[in-house]
């Protein structure tokens, strides 16, 4: 992973650029990002450029990406790149997963705690990085260094090692000489204060939404499809990628169909839409929920702002639907209809039967949305239609 490969460059991931080209980079960093943003690809980018050979550009930071140290770095092979991250077993390391994180890492670096432990069989298990792991990389860190300038360990996650932290607190302190410690977490407040006072803290911002649609269209997305996933992934690339995978720009007419029968309480529409919908697969149907809840925020804003919210995250034709919406749906009801969203993708998450849930989802959204009925109420089924 080489600077240029990530989505975005974040204004924190400057100054880790600089200290690493000019070898003055501390020996504990912790990188902190919000989840699917590029902490993970930052730090492999970073890790990179300190083995990289022969090294680019006037201040010498940018990795040449053709000398054998990059070639490994890439292949996540390097003998002085080291891994630790979340696996499931009271007594697992994370060397048996090693094939696996480089096939994640290959398919995508901005992957999430659960989409790993997931690819690893863990279904309902909890992830820790246990005793066994932390042992496992005092060992690593003892030994000299093989080919490289440093030895780097990269710990994916030290939120999960809860208190077994404690066991990394003297090597984070006082490492061998040339050992690099990059701590990539996304929730400060799960790690051990006795970690974070050892460690150079690093916040590295979300990429923007402009910036994730380039990244998918230079992936092969239609810009359509691109700009919707961008725009309600709300700065998650990885669930970016995901979206831009479903058929993320037929939500916002699906939504609009939806709530037109769930107004009209027509028994055969509903149940026509149901069984439509039924027939989507299961991730398709969350990211549906995901843009339903999306839909409602914007109408909040709008609601609360006159209708004067210019940074509204809606395409033209479902905010027209949404300003038309305005005099019809109050507070009240939007809090219910969110409600019963939020309980839908919970239970689609238990694998519930699709046309059970939504037929009985839109029959509770009917009775909310008839029981407080404007005065021109019988013009909202036209109302709403863009």
């Amino acid at each position: 992973m080489q600077f240029h490969h990530l989505i975005h460059q974040s204004p924190g991931l400057d100054q880790l650029r600089q200290l690493a080209a000019a070898d003055r980079l501390p020996h504990a960093n912790l990188i902190v990002s919000p989840p699917g943003t590029g902490g993970l690809p930052a730090a492999l980018a970073v890790a990179n450029l300190l083995l990289c050979e022969d090294r680019q550009g006037a201040e010498g930071d940018t990795s040449c990406g053709r000398c054998r140290a990059c070639r490994k770095t890439v292949s996540t092979v390097h003998p002085d790149l080291h891994f630790a991250f979340p696996t499931v077993g009271s007594k697992m390391t994370s060397d048996p997963f090693l094939p696996q994180w480089r096939e994640a890492l290959k398919e995508s670096p901005y992957q999430e705690a659960n989409d790993w432990l997931q690819r690893i069989g863990a279904e309902n298990k909890q992830g820790n990085i246990t005793r066994e792991a932390c042992a496992g990389i005092l060992r690593k860190l003892s030994l000299k260094i093989f080919e490289g300038k440093y030895k780097i360990m990269l710990v994916w996650l030290p939120e999960y090692l809860g208190n077994e932290g404690n066991r990394l607190l003297k090597m984070i302190e006082e490492p061998p000489e040339r050992t690099i410690f990059f701590l990539v977490a996304e929730r400060v407040d799960l790690i051990l204060t006795t970690i974070l006072s050892r460690c150079q803290l690093t916040k590295l911002n979300a990429p923007t939404a402009a910036e994730m649609a380039a990244a998918l269209q230079a992936r092969g997305t239609p810009a359509p499809a691109a700009t919707a996933a961008a725009r309600l992934a709300a700065g998650n690339y990885n669930l970016a990628l995901s979206l831009a995978d479903s058929d993320t720009d037929s939500h916002g007419p699906r939504l609009l169909d939806w709530t037109r029968a769930c107004y009209q309480g027509s028994a055969s529409q509903l149940i026509t839409w149901t069984d439509e919908f039924a027939t989507l697969g299961r991730e398709t149907q969350k990211h549906f929920i995901r843009y339903c809840l999306h839909f409602w925020r914007e109408f909040l804003l709008l609601s609360v702002t006159g209708n004067q919210y210019n940074g509204v995250r809606l395409p033209a034709e479902e905010l027209a639907s949404a300003t038309k919406l305005l005099p019809l749906v109050n507070h009240d009801q939007l809090a219910g209809i969110t409600g019963i969203l939020s309980e839908c993708a919970e239970y689609v998450e238990r694998n519930a039967n699709p046309k059970i849930l939504f037929l009985d989802a839109g029959l509770r959204i009917h009775h909310l949305l008839r029981t407080r009925e404007p005065a021109h109420i019988k013009e909202a089924p036209q109302a709403a239609r863009a």
